[in-house]
């Protein structure tokens, strides 16, 4: 009896241990806050404070930091959010967070109230200061106890996540190699400047776009990504649209079921299941729309900060005004859902960079982009960084001019201090003779050559001189163009080339941004009697499909003309091209001259009298009063030489093809001079956007007409304009 007593003993006392072990971890787990909060953060000053996470529901929550203290109730979830009244900068404070006054359940000490930053976007400003430019000295030097970090680790998610895996790390010698270096140069110029702690919130990932970085509130608010606001609203749960496809797919699966069942009971083939809506598979790669939005940046919502910082763009570079689009997208989503108001957003002007073999002017459109987001969205600024970059490394090493730029328009537009932000922007372009005078703004003291040299990178054109270098000269706020080779300047460009290192600057030595001013001189204004002609459609190839849309449709108001003529335009690699040919009308009807669409019910293969060809492509044959040929229809072709034309072949696609079924098929509108064996133009297959075929005279390789070239990604800017006479 005495064993079993024991024994008996040994059970309860075990019991009770296990227990007290499982009451000790309920009573922890009571409360749950994201990592954000935790020892050594900062938290903003002058504004409320929130505090958040999740307990028991129903469950009473107090926090106190330093004096102050607060009390709230967490709903039938268990979420519960407190907030304490602002602070002014200061610290260290403890913080307390429990279930009852006589029951902390969370201690949290070294806390300090200051400047709190986000900072976001890709590789450059992920890179840490241990891989910036003098790291050694740099790392041995970052003792500042007030800057605090946390990083937000690379995560991706399909649904909005509440928390992270993170922790407040002080500034030392210990810690800063790790930090980001862009994010650091900031906050130690605010530190410096403002004396008080700063708190950095870390959270980037290398070669991401902006697409992934949005959340769905900023695509729905921007009319031009309405495509992607609508493909993110079908990959949310709880949106009707997903509801309503899922519920028809359901339907359709049910009635498959049933016919399946039948089938087989009747030993007769049984169809293949309803597939599953592809628009509404949630996408697996990081780069989706509102992928790192979810998992990198939603658990940040709602703390409150003074603003963001972006360094982001090489991903996007070669999407030119689609970009600000996009930025505004981005910058609105963050606004709205923070609830601060237009929070300050300043952002960095990626660097010149060879980029390959791409032409030179995709990176110039780019930084047009990014300084349009200056230009139409509050409270942000951009820091021009094209005299500290690299044109060999698409990761600049200084870093600490970055930041620092970055900083000035902080320390200028948040904080009153008396600083230069930005470099000089243009204001105004007034032409008198040959000369042409900028104005600028945003200059300091002045404008100043960066190197002391005569002014670099500035062009003019004019009707007949095309582009040309100018000469610049300072005179005070202005800068004055002339060429030699333009008599009557029409427009100017500034660092319009992705390698342009330009050395126009303001008196603190920050540079401008490239720009372009005036009305470009079209190479067709040079045509004998081009004036005489009328538009009737233009075409943005980006938006062909299928469904033609015209960006100008003017044909119900040419009920009759003469002559019909055709423009296209487009860049390759650095190389302008461009051709004009005019014809004879071979249509009265002006519905038909255009694209050849199975809706038009365009369809001509036949000669056009009295051909003028004018380009500047030197392969192509020019020439007045010729006899050409075209090929307009929607439909699938092949290479036969149906109608026996001279000279044509029938092995490969040319000037001699045969219309084939279906109608709504590969498409061909060519043009071609059958005397020389030439394609004067061909636009085929336009149907399908990014792999259709594009060209000004005869294809160096493989059809001469372009047919399966699928080379349009190698053209950029490309412009179809039909007019008439």
């Amino acid at each position: 009896m005495a064993i079993e007593n024991r024994l008996l003993q040994f059970l309860q006392c075990t019991l009770l241990l296990i227990l007290s072990v499982l009451c000790a971890e309920s009573a922890t787990a009571q409360i749950e806050m994201p990592s954000l909060f935790g020892e050594h953060m900062v938290l903003q000053r002058d504004k409320p404070i929130l505090v958040w996470g999740t307990t028991k529901p129903n469950a009473s929550v107090f926090v106190s930091l330093d004096q102050a203290k607060t009390s709230v109730q967490a709903d039938a979830s268990g979420m519960w959010k407190a907030t304490l009244p602002a602070m002014q900068a200061g610290g260290p404070f403890k913080m307390t967070v429990g279930s009852a006054a006589d029951n902390p359940i969370i201690t949290w000490n070294d806390i300090l109230i200051g400047e709190v930053w986000l900072c976001s976007g890709q590789s450059n400003m992920e890179w840490t200061v241990a891989r910036s430019a003098n790291p050694e000295a740099e790392i041995a030097a970052a003792n500042h106890p007030q800057i605090r970090l946390i990083k937000v680790p690379r995560n991706q998610s399909n649904v909005p996540l509440d928390d992270f895996e993170g922790s407040w790390q002080v500034c030392s010698p210990e810690t800063a190699g790790n930090f980001t270096a862009v994010g650091y140069y900031f906050g130690r110029t605010l530190q410096k400047k403002l004396d008080v702690p700063i708190g950095l919130i870390n959270s980037s990932w290398g070669g991401t776009r902006v697409e992934p970085w949005t959340p769905p509130v900023g695509f729905k608010a921007v009319p031009a990504l309405n495509e992607l606001s609508n493909q993110v609203n079908l990959w949310d749960p709880k949106s009707p649209a997903r509801k309503k496809l899922i519920g028809e797919h359901i339907k359709k699966t049910e009635a498959w079921l049933e016919q399946a069942n039948q089938a087989i009971e009747k030993q007769e083939m049984v169809e293949p299941s309803p597939t599953f809506p592809a628009q509404l598979i949630p996408p697996s790669s990081h780069q989706s729309p509102t992928k790192l939005y979810n998992a990198m940046i939603h658990p940040l919502v709602g703390i409150p900060m003074r603003g963001a910082i972006w360094y982001q763009g090489e991903s996007n570079h070669n999407e030119g005004m689609m970009y600000f689009e996009k930025k505004k997208a981005l910058i609105g989503g963050w606004r709205q859902l923070w609830g601060q108001g237009e929070f300050p957003f300043y952002f960095v002007q990626i660097a010149p960079f060879q980029y390959g073999n791409e032409d030179s002017e995709i990176l110039a459109k780019f930084w047009e982009a990014q300084t349009r987001v200056t230009q139409e969205v509050p409270n942000t600024g951009m820091a021009v960084i094209s005299d500290i970059g690299n044109i060999k490394d698409i990761h600049p090493r200084n870093k600490q001019d970055v930041g620092a730029r970055l900083a000035f328009f902080a320390l200028k537009n948040d904080y009153g201090k008396d600083v230069v932000a930005g470099g000089p922007v243009f204001d105004t372009m007034q032409v008198n003779g040959n000369k042409m005078t900028l104005t600028f703004t945003n200059i300091g003291e002045g404008l100043k050559s960066r190197d002391g040299k005569a002014l670099s990178h500035f062009e003019i054109a004019g009707a007949s001189s095309g582009w040309q270098p100018a000469t610049a000269t300072i005179d005070g706020a202005n800068v004055i163009l002339t060429s030699e080779k333009v008599a009557e300047p029409m427009a100017m460009r500034f660092a319009w080339n992705k390698l342009a290192e330009p050395n126009l600057v303001n008196s603190a030595g920050i540079p401008a941004s490239a720009f372009r001013a005036g009305e470009t001189p079209s190479p067709l204004s040079l045509i004998p009697g081009f004036g005489e002609y009328k538009l009737v459609y233009d075409f943005d190839f980006s938006k062909l499909g299928m469904k033609v849309e015209y960006q100008t449709d003017n044909h119900l108001d040419f009920p009759s003309f003469e002559r019909v003529a055709y423009s296209l335009e487009y860049v390759e690699g650095s190389e302008s091209k461009y051709v004009f040919t005019s014809m004879d009308s071979y249509s009265k009807d002006a519905a038909k001259i255009g694209l050849p669409t199975a809706d038009s019910k365009a369809s001509f293969q036949q000669p056009v009298r009295a051909m003028d060809i004018y380009s500047n492509v030197a392969s192509l044959k020019t020439g007045t009063g010729l006899t050409g040929s075209i090929e307009f229809w929607p439909n699938n072709y092949a290479p036969n030489n149906f109608k026996k034309i001279a000279g044509a072949s029938s092995q490969k696609y040319d000037f001699g093809d045969q219309k084939a079924e279906p109608v709504a098929g590969y498409g061909s509108m060519q043009v071609h001079h059958p005397a020389a064996k030439q394609t004067v133009f061909a636009i085929n297959h336009w149907s399908v956007g990014s792999e259709m075929d594009l060209g000004i005279g005869n294809a160096p390789s493989g059809h001469p007409d372009w047919t399966f070239s699928k080379n349009f990604n190698q053209r950029q800017s490309p412009r179809l304009r039909v007019w008439v006479k």
